[in-house]
């Protein structure tokens, strides 16, 4: 269970002295009170910056707000902060208006692959649906730092049509991710109506949903949005923890909330420079993902957005830690690493080679341990010719679900899945009296 300890206690104290309990597991209050400027961190936390530090910081936040719920304000280390991988991702570094000449604004170009708004079309049967601009807390290393905060830029009702509209009217799209900002940011009746429309579409076959919620506001998975998820199966909810220490009581009791009502759920975690760039944190921070039923997703290279220089990392420490997992723990454990191509390429898996070489009948492989083993292919092997036209292959294209084989006979009463109570010889004549009647 979320539990309110003497440290949260104090700070929200220290927010408001008539808080309690109550109010600190209420996701608005935390919301509403949620640090927003470098005065108020300071008076929260008691750490304190000298004036030359805190005129840099106010520079940074010009450009880049603040925004951290108390929730996960209280799990830094106040003792140690400036080596707290829960400060340093949410609160402001200097190193953000270091602009590298390689960093964009929109390094995925997202806007480019938007063919409506809200709307961005990178893969051919799946959209990325932009529902909210806003967040409870502005993670430091976002690659959406162009339009998270941005509060007068928040989707309508009638901005949502238009991207539902146009997924309608693309029968190919048979997966849509909701993404942000925060989409739980939104009402629950809000989220009710998206999920709604958006599954009554015949061909939309599954909904995603990205959040950061269970991390840095947990409070925020309330019965009620639980209820109203549970509705709308097959919903998937991917998260995004990135540090053991985000693992809390509260945390896994949402996590819990979401995986009981039957929703799958993932994480994609960022490689970040002296947050969780170590192969023993990341094989703690799958382990304790799995443990609360969450599947590792993907292992992100840090995008190269504007002001992230001080948070990536060489390539080659995505693979040493990829080294460390593959092999040495559960495969379901293991995330995909990836780099998401600048300029709109997509996710490319980056991965240790595990083929040392390759003739015509033969691949030399080794294994996690440096086991090196060959594997035989076969000595024939006849590909049945395709000439690509799918509309009259008659070989292996029938793609419908197989339907069960019908019980017949003394099988068919005995089955549970049937409800017939007798069998009835052709010519019965009392059943034809009945059928004449």
């Amino acid at each position: 269970m979320s539990i309110y300890t003497k440290k949260q206690q104090n700070i929200a104290h220290r927010i408001e002295e008539t808080s309690d309990k109550n109010n600190w597991k209420d996701w608005k209050w935390q919301l509403k009170h949620a640090i927003r400027s470098i005065d108020k961190f300071e008076k929260v936390t008691g750490i304190q910056f000298d004036a030359e530090e805190k005129k840099n910081l106010e520079s940074t936040l010009d450009k880049f707000p603040l925004s951290i719920t108390p929730y996960y304000l209280s799990l830094i280390d106040v003792n140690n902060y400036s080596n707290d991988p829960v400060f340093k991702q949410s609160f402001a570094d200097a190193r953000e208006l270091i602009l590298d000449k390689s960093e964009y604004s929109d390094p995925l170009a997202e806007d480019e692959d938007s063919p409506v708004e809200g709307i961005t079309h990178r893969y051919p049967d799946r959209v990325l649906f932009h529902v909210s601009n806003v967040c409870s807390m502005y993670c430091r290393h976002c690659t959406r730092k162009r339009k998270v905060g941005d509060v007068d830029h928040v989707p309508s009702r009638a901005q949502m049509i238009k991207g539902i509209e146009y997924i309608k009217s693309n029968t190919q799209v048979r997966d849509v991710l909701l993404s942000g900002g925060d989409p739980f940011m939104l009402p629950d009746d809000m989220i009710d109506w998206l999920l709604n429309e958006l599954t009554q579409i015949e061909h939309v076959e599954v909904v995603r949903i990205g959040t950061r919620i269970p991390v840095v506001l947990p409070y925020r998975v309330t019965d009620k949005l639980v209820e109203v998820l549970k509705k709308y199966h097959p919903l998937w909810i991917n998260t995004h923890f990135n540090h053991p220490r985000e693992i809390t009581a509260s945390a896994a009791e949402a996590l819990s909330k979401l995986a009981n009502a039957g929703i799958p759920l993932g994480n994609q975690s960022v490689l970040l420079a002296d947050v969780n760039d170590c192969p023993r944190i990341m094989k703690k921070l799958v382990h304790l993902l799995v443990k609360n039923r969450v599947r590792p997703y993907y292992l992100y290279q840090c995008d190269l957005s504007e002001g992230l220089s001080h948070f990536r990392t060489p390539i080659g420490k995505g693979i040493e830690i990829m080294e460390s997992l593959i092999g040495h723990t559960s495969g379901f454990a293991v995330p995909t690493y990836v780099i998401d191509a600048p300029g709109g390429g997509g996710k490319i898996p980056v991965m240790p080679n595990y083929i040392i070489s390759w003739s015509t009948n033969k691949v030399v492989l080794r294994n996690y341990e440096g086991v090196i083993t060959t594997y035989k292919e076969p000595d024939k092997y006849e590909q049945r010719f395709c000439d690509r036209d799918c509309d009259k292959c008659d070989l292996e294209l029938n793609l419908t679900p197989s339907e069960e084989v019908a019980a017949t006979g003394i099988e068919k009463l005995l089955s549970d899945s049937d409800d017939s109570i007798s069998l009835v010889p052709q010519g019965n004549e009392r059943m034809e009296r009945r059928t004449d009647g």
